[in-house]
């Protein structure tokens, strides 16, 4: 049976809010201590977290299993270390992906360059403008298609040029998108598209079951719903071929899906 078509807004202020000393993030789905029945996932997408940690801090290492988890970082730098042995900076313009499969360690600390002269572990100099200051980014989690699967990772850099006016395909385990893809995860209903605007840029929303529009950086308008500001979202069903134009200078992040949880 298809979906009945739904275009449903939800505004960044109604987010619930976990902040502390280090922390502020802002949760578009039930998380952790705060928990809505009815707010718990749209289509594929569990966790859509907008964080901000402040210098020198983070999460220390935790535990995940039977996830796939997209980092996207906006501004400042993330380092990642997990029980696998890999580690890495993710910074704005790489996609990553952890699967946290059969079970999984590993921590995310704000990776506060300290601009003294010294090299950073990397052997360079952070990307310009990149210092010692918070780190912006969203975290999203989508079920596997299977559980008890190898942990993995993977990351790579997308060409900023690539994400000005345009949907780029930042990650996606659906066949169609193999050859487009920066990165793969495992879930064949499910792929992340994002771009970076200017103002009058326009883009064109793919068609899908479920679809995930976030805004996490600056202001577009949506045909035919109007203006949505910084850390708003809206959940489609049955819908999609919308277009979104940028009245700022604006970052999007899509999330199109083809099942739900009850039917992946």
């Amino acid at each position: 049976m298809a979906a009945a078509e739904t275009v449903d807004i939800r505004r960044s202020d109604d987010r619930a809010n976990t902040k502390i000393s280090w922390l502020d993030s802002k949760h578009s789905f039930s998380f952790g201590s705060h928990y809505e029945p009815e707010n718990t996932h749209h289509g594929l997408l569990l966790v859509n977290n907008d964080d901000i940690v402040a210098p020198g801090t983070g999460f220390d290492t935790h535990p995940h299993r039977d996830m796939e988890i997209v980092t996207w970082v906006l501004r400042g730098s993330l380092v990642h270390q997990d029980s696998t042995g890999h580690s890495g900076v993710i910074y704005p313009g790489l996609a990553q992906r952890m699967s946290a499969g059969r079970g999984i360690l590993h921590s995310e600390k704000n990776d506060s360059w300290t601009l003294t002269g010294a090299e950073t572990h990397w052997g360079h100099l952070p990307p310009e403008g990149q210092g010692d200051e918070p780190v912006h980014f969203v975290q999203m989690w989508v079920v596997p298609d299977e559980s008890g699967i190898d942990p993995g990772y993977q990351q790579l850099e997308i060409d900023d040029e690539l994400l000005r006016g345009g949907l780029v395909t930042i990650a996606s385990g659906m066949p169609e998108h193999r050859d487009q893809a920066a990165i793969a995860i495992r879930n064949s209903y499910a792929a992340l598209h994002g771009a970076r605007m200017q103002p009058g840029d326009t883009v064109g929303l793919p068609q899908a079951r479920y679809l995930h529009l976030f805004i996490p950086r600056g202001e577009v308008t949506l045909e035919g719903a109007g203006a949505l500001h910084e850390g708003d979202a809206v959940r489609f069903t049955g819908s999609g071929g919308q277009r979104v134009t940028a009245t700022t200078p604006a970052e999007i992040l899509v999330w199109e899906m083809h099942a739900s949880l009850a039917a992946a």
